[in-house]
């Protein structure tokens, strides 16, 4: 019943949803996520819904433990929301305790939490990495006056106050990950545009000149610190781009890739002149980008537990890194391949995890 509501929710009731603020934006991602795993899981996948053991009125809820005694040196703090949002949340973790064991604690969170009674939850069961999913689970974590190390997953990144004490593992795919399918897609493409606001994606941009490179590309990175300089961008690169041998990459940035004006404008734009356009957002493959990259939950847990693990070896270790996603999952859009002279079989289509538009 559950998924036949998300098969619903992902067809017309997204669009409301995608035409969102950012935060419901990133919602949405995790829902077409969600939605995209195969099979029901199942208590030996240890991503069965949660047990919750509420803390009366303190606004935090042990997860699956029974035992007031039991200790463990990582924790795990995520929104306690319920489903589909709830098995998203149960997934990642049940990817951190294939890493860490099953002796990590979690907690859900609610929306109004007491803060020093969590530090004395926190303290009196000997946390020393706090592992934080999502954006109001980094909150909350930032905001403990008794800080254990703190990695953040879940999010899509922007550095802040406290950022050279963090690790973090944004929701922005690896750039490798994406040239390496745009080589795959588009072999005839040696020049990459990104429109992007350096105080969002500078930790970003500076990775993809790496693998640019590494991929036989160049990368042509253009800072916009606002919407106005970020239209103005794009015109002129639409004005210089040479379909046969360029593409535009569109990142997770809420200046450069404004879904009211300016991705309307590079959608259109793109299938007109067919320009190969692709994105760090799997939502925009349903708008008519080429491909994306997007999360796989149980690898992000992984990918968490593994920088977990060498913070418990040595806690200096990781810190103020930002790390994009290495395990992913992608979607494509056959219809704009297609029309970009991409043929794409039944057996080619099987190699992707999303095939918009859905039959």
């Amino acid at each position: 019943m559950l998924r036949k509501w998300i098969a619903v929710y992902n067809g017309r009731s997204m669009r409301g949803l995608l035409s969102r603020p950012p935060y419901f934006r990133c919602i949405a991602l995790l829902l077409v996520v969600w939605s995209s795993i195969p099979n029901p899981v199942t208590a030996s996948d240890g991503v069965r819904t949660a047990t919750i053991r509420k803390s009366g009125n303190s606004g935090w809820h042990l997860v699956n433990v029974s035992q007031d005694s039991i200790t463990s040196r990582i924790g795990v703090i995520y929104p306690n929301i319920g489903e589909p949002y709830r098995s998203i949340f149960d997934n990642i973790v049940g990817g951190i305790k294939d890493i860490v064991g099953d002796d990590v604690l979690s907690y859900a969170i609610d929306k109004k939490v007491n803060t020093p009674d969590l530090e004395a939850e926190l303290g009196n069961r000997k946390i020393d990495v706090l592992i934080a999913l999502g954006r109001s689970g980094l909150g909350v974590a930032s905001s403990l006056k008794i800080q254990p190390r703190i990695v953040a997953g879940g999010v899509i990144w922007a550095p802040q106050d406290n950022a050279d004490t963090l690790s973090v593992v944004s929701l922005a795919p690896a750039p490798s990950l994406l040239f390496t399918r745009l080589k795959k897609l588009t072999p005839s493409v040696n020049r990459v545009y990104v429109v992007y606001n350096p105080q969002q994606n500078q930790w970003l941009i500076d990775i993809a000149q790496k693998a640019a490179k590494d991929n036989k590309l160049t990368l042509v990175a253009l800072q916009a610190e606002n919407l106005k300089i970020a239209v103005n961008r794009y015109k002129k690169v639409l004005q210089e781009i040479d379909p046969k041998h360029d593409a535009i990459w569109l990142p997770q940035d809420s200046t450069t890739v404004n879904h009211s004006s300016i991705l309307p404008l590079v959608l259109e734009q793109a299938w007109k002149r067919s320009i190969p356009l692709f994105s760090s957002s799997v939502v925009h493959v349903k708008r008519g980008a080429l491909f994306s990259l997007y999360p796989d939950n149980r690898a992000l847990g992984h990918q968490l537990g593994v920088i977990a693990k060498e913070i418990l070896s040595n806690a200096e270790t990781n810190k103020g890194i930002v790390y994009p996603l290495k395990k992913v999952l992608t979607a494509v859009n056959i219809r704009t391949a297609n029309h970009l002279g991409i043929d794409l079989n039944y057996r080619d289509q099987q190699a992707f995890d999303l095939v918009f538009p859905r039959p």
